[in-house]
């Protein structure tokens, strides 16, 4: 099967696009052109929902945050227009993840931004959890990922094929919480102490979540899951579970029957019982293969962005609601 990643062109930052507007964080306010918040907050622009929350946790009352990515569309999907790639120019602070978004990595290259804060150097990525099939969440399966992205066809972004999903493990998204409350600190350092505390708690709750994930997880039926999205080698990783992706990095991609039929014999073999799906993405792919494996569907939420169909209100939440939905499916004790 020939899964491509949905790679938009440079041409979209000149062009016509499909999103219409920049939307706003519920703490957003408009900014002056000098990039500064017409309250005197720090200007911070996020790329998308996860780095959009540690912006609001970090920054809190002296921060005003922009998100590019409005809630509800797939953060792959983002074309910008010319005046939003103007905007970038006139922030403070952008805070983004490299290799995500392509069109908006391409255009923070060209802003001249004063600081631009990438979160996949504050942090380690690795291979897993970018190929089409089956991904088994340890390093010595990294070769395999790199190799497989090219026999699949997929292009690769500019993180060379590793996997940028960093965020649904809590332990790196405490490490890239620490690098951007550093960042922030000597953006605005008048409120450095702000900034240090607020990180302090963030970092508190992550390591929290952590504990949570790694005890809920501990004792399970069986250690493997099937998803149409490969978000979640980190996560995978971290907890000693396997992760089953049915088309690779695109949710919405068709599985071959190959693929299919591989399917139906780990979840034989492996005692899987859940095929899971997102929230942003159509679950027709998800249902597809657990029926024909006879499996149940359910949701495990990349969090690529929060709306009404969300299991909970932010970040944290969410991630709890993964850790319910894992352990329901693995068959935990």
């Amino acid at each position: 099967m020939n899964v491509r990643r949905r790679l938009i062109p440079t041409a979209a930052l000149a062009g016509t696009v499909t999103l219409g507007m920049v939307a706003l964080s519920a703490c957003s306010s408009s900014s002056d052109t000098t990039g500064k918040s017409r309250d005197g907050k720090l200007a911070v622009i996020a790329s998308f929902y996860p780095m959009e929350y540690l912006a609001q946790q970090i920054g809190g009352d002296h921060v005003s945050v922009t998100t590019l990515t409005k809630p509800g569309v797939e953060p792959h999907d983002l074309e910008l227009k010319p005046r939003q790639a103007a905007q970038l120019g006139e922030a403070d602070v952008i805070l983004y993840l490299k290799g995500i978004q392509p069109a908006v990595d391409k255009a923070i290259d060209q802003s001249g931004a004063k600081t631009v804060i990438d979160a996949t150097t504050l942090t380690t990525l690795e291979n897993h959890g970018t190929e089409t099939g089956h991904d088994h969440g340890h390093d010595d399966h990294a070769g395999e990922a790199a190799t497989d992205e090219a026999d699949h066809g997929h292009e690769e972004s500019d993180t060379d094929g590793k996997d940028p999903h960093i965020w649904l493990d809590p332990v790196r998204f405490a490490e890239v919480a620490k690098g951007v409350g550093a960042s922030l600190e000597k953006a605005d350092p008048d409120h450095a102490a702000a900034y240090k505390k607020n990180t302090s708690a963030l970092v508190t709750r992550l390591d929290g979540l952590n504990t949570s994930f790694k005890d809920g997880l501990a004792d399970t039926g069986t250690k493997t899951f099937i998803t149409t999205h490969a978000a979640f080698g980190y996560l995978a990783e971290r907890y000693g579970l396997e992760q089953e992706a049915i088309a690779g990095i695109d949710p919405e991609s068709e599985p071959s029957p190959a693929r299919v039929k591989e399917l139906e014999t780990i979840a034989k073999r492996d005692k899987v019982t859940t095929v899971f799906f997102e929230t942003l993405a159509s679950d027709k792919t998800a249902k597809t293969v657990a029926g024909d494996s006879g499996l149940t569907t359910d949701v495990l939420d990349p969090i690529e962005g929060i709306t009404d169909k969300t299991r909970g209100r932010d970040y944290i939440e969410v991630m709890r609601s993964n850790l319910e939905a894992l352990r329901t499916a693995l068959g935990a004790k």
